[in-house]
């Protein structure tokens, strides 16, 4: 558990970092916007390129992706129907309430679980793959579609394909797929941008807990416990089902319900805060689950492992 609590207080470290600076008034109110905007358009394009270019594409054919992805689909629909029934969202809203419930941090806190807990890092890589290759391009390009556009899905589908973090995810893959090789001179200056997207995120997140408190009323509390919930309890226990239902060895059930009881990506804030669409309720999302998993974890580890 050691690496899990490493990857934690790294997060938890660096958002409060942002909160000291927003406190302090080293940033002042929208200015946390320009990080968060170099952030999506540059730093993480070039991470995503980095991490993909690198990764192996075969991994996308695992039992463990399959039951990963299946079971992010299933919860990602379990908040859209609570939704409906309980607490009417926009379509923006209602599309990052249920990316919160099944887009998992499989980066920040995926890697330290896949190496101290699992014992191998490749084990995040197709889910990694997965959200960015898969999952990403459909949530922008709803996100495009609800900034107003009278033309349609197809002008709003053009709009994402040209989003940054879709070109460099797709070019990332590209380029693994054919083993294309890329010269240190290019590689350098990318994955050094690469390096600063994370901390850009996460500075950004701290900043915006300045002024308000989490889970304030009025702020849609209802929607941020129910990803909440669903994303760190409901998604582990359907992992674990399906993974046993289709007679996986019970290592690759561990490793499957194991990374779906990760909490919810900062990436998701960062989708937010650049559309600008329910920002609080992703922002406190982010925040719960990345506490709430810590202690499921441990259980299914403890259970499981």
């Amino acid at each position: 558990m050691l690496g899990v609590l490493q990857g934690f207080a790294l997060i938890l470290g660096v958002i409060g970092a942002g909160y000291l600076a927003a406190r302090f008034r080293v940033v002042e109110g929208e200015q946390r916007r320009v990080l968060n905007n170099v952030a999506f358009f540059v730093a993480t394009p070039a991470l995503l390129f980095s991490v993909l270019r690198s990764s192996d594409p075969a991994v996308l054919l695992s039992p463990v992706i399959l039951v990963t992805s299946i079971s992010a689909a299933i919860v990602a629909t379990v908040f859209v129907v609570a939704s409906r029934l309980w607490f009417k969202r926009d379509l923006a809203s209602t599309t990052l309430g249920a990316t919160c419930s099944g887009y998992v941090n499989s980066n920040n806190l995926g890697l330290p679980v896949a190496v101290y807990i699992l014992g191998d890092a490749a084990y995040v890589a197709p889910l990694l793959l997965v959200q960015l290759v898969v999952m990403a391009p459909v949530i922008l390009t709803i996100l495009e579609a609800t900034r107003g556009n009278q033309r349609g899905a197809v002008v709003a589908l053009g709009r994402a394909a040209s989003n940054p973090i879709i070109i460099a995810s797709v070019l990332g893959f590209l380029a693994a797929l054919v083993e294309l090789p890329v010269p240190d001179i290019v590689m350098g200056p990318i994955d050094l941008l690469g390096a600063a997207a994370i901390p850009m995120v996460l500075l950004s997140f701290g900043m915006s807990l300045r002024g308000q408190r989490a889970l304030q009323a009025g702020t849609g509390r209802a929607a941020v416990f129910t990803a909440s919930g669903i994303k760190v309890l409901l998604m582990p226990l359907i992992a674990w089902m399906l993974a046993t239902a289709l007679g996986l060895a019970p290592d690759e059930v561990f490793v499957a319900t194991t990374i779906a009881a990760l909490p919810t990506a900062q990436n998701v804030y960062n989708y937010a805060a650049t559309y600008r669409r329910a920002e609080v309720m992703v922002r406190d999302t982010v925040f719960l689950t990345t506490f709430a998993s810590l202690p499921v974890i441990a259980a299914v580890a403890w259970l499981l492992g």
